[in-house]
């Protein structure tokens, strides 16, 4: 059973940073590196949005428009943890953020919730004006 735990949501001010882990374990004989990993987010009232995904060796790596330039995502296979560290934070980027994970080893990130299979339970970050 594949578990996906997420950590570091809070509250902010805007133009604060956070920075969430979200730690892997029960892989079933794959190794974390063995998944692409996603981080999504999903506010009240609206679907679950891709924030930003990354390959499984790290070399590739997706961000939204909406996040660009202020949002990193990184991950330590070693640690078996994905990263996303969040700068110049802003009132819209309040959601419930999640972590998601895809065996795949083809090189890729993926973009869409549906390709993914293992997800975390979220962490939720409120960012005020």
């Amino acid at each position: 059973q594949v578990q996906l735990v997420e950590s570091g949501g809070g509250l902010v001010q805007a133009g604060g940073s956070l920075r969430l882990s979200c730690s892997a374990s029960g892989l079933s004989g794959l190794t974390f590196r063995s998944y692409a990993m996603g981080w999504f987010r999903q506010a009240p009232g609206k679907e679950r949005d891709v924030v930003a995904a990354i390959n499984w060796s790290g070399t590739t790596t997706y961000s939204a428009d909406s996040v660009k330039g202020r949002f990193t995502i990184s991950r330590d296979n070693a640690k078996n943890t994905l990263y996303l560290q969040m700068n110049s934070l802003k009132p819209e980027d309040t959601a419930v953020y999640y972590c998601a994970a895809k065996g795949g080893l083809d090189g890729r990130y993926y973009l869409s919730a549906l390709e993914y299979r293992y997800w975390g339970q979220g962490t939720q970050v409120t960012v005020s004006s």
